[in-house]
């Protein structure tokens, strides 16, 4: 694993916390932020999970153009931005044609790849502390991330998957103190990750985006 001194997951998950309005609204910066976060946890563990840090990187590139652009305003919640781009006729429903960067495609591939983190996360709080990482990982990828990604990259991350470490040494190096200790941290920040996945599930079900091409 790469080295990770000054780094600690803990300062990534509690920034899923502020995600959340009083309305239960995504605000589109601290989720941005909170990937930022995340691609820096992933790319500390070596280059195990570049397939995802990379696509990450490129997709908050595109909501940090959106929010920096004309209509930012429109952009300032998932939810707003939902409602502007289906409203100007800016997602592609059937076919990536016109569109293949809208804000609701991109945070879509976010979601998903989220989804796969705070499964494997919460796998590893809730295992035995003989738990193979790598399958607790290739559990949760296939349960999530793997049902987008074409064979070769599927075949690719459960090979490199097995280069991860004992679930132990994946815990201290999250820099969140004893294993004991990052299992407690992980009990109090996945719920706020999961609110998030869970609000941005339901909205996309709702309009009908989460198969956006």
């Amino acid at each position: 694993m790469a080295d990770v001194e000054g780094f600690c997951l803990k300062k990534v998950l509690v920034v899923f916390e502020s995600c959340l309005t009083e309305k239960q609204e995504v605000l589109m910066d601290p989720y941005i932020e909170g990937w930022k976060g995340l691609v820096r946890f992933l790319n500390s563990l070596g280059t195990i999970f570049s397939f995802v840090s990379k696509d990450a990187v490129t997709k908050i590139q595109i909501m940090e153009n959106f929010r920096s652009g004309g209509q930012q305003e429109k952009y300032l919640t998932v939810q707003s931005m939902v409602t502007y781009e289906l409203a100007s006729g800016l997602v592609d429903l059937k076919n990536r044609s016109e569109h293949p960067n809208s804000g609701c495609r991109t945070i879509l591939r976010l979601h998903r790849a989220l989804h796969w983190l705070q499964l494997f996360l919460e796998a590893l709080r809730t295992s035995q502390e003989d738990s193979k990482t790598s399958v607790l990982c290739t559990d949760s990828y296939n349960a999530s991330l793997a049902n987008y990604h074409p064979w070769i990259i599927r075949k690719a991350a459960t090979l490199a998957f097995c280069a991860l470490p004992t679930r132990n040494t994946f815990l201290e190096n999250m820099n969140l103190g004893s294993p004991e200790e990052a299992v407690d941290m992980l009990g109090e920040a996945l719920p706020h990750i999961c609110k998030v996945y869970e609000i941005t599930e339901a909205l996309y079900a709702k309009h009908k985006l989460l198969d956006l091409p």
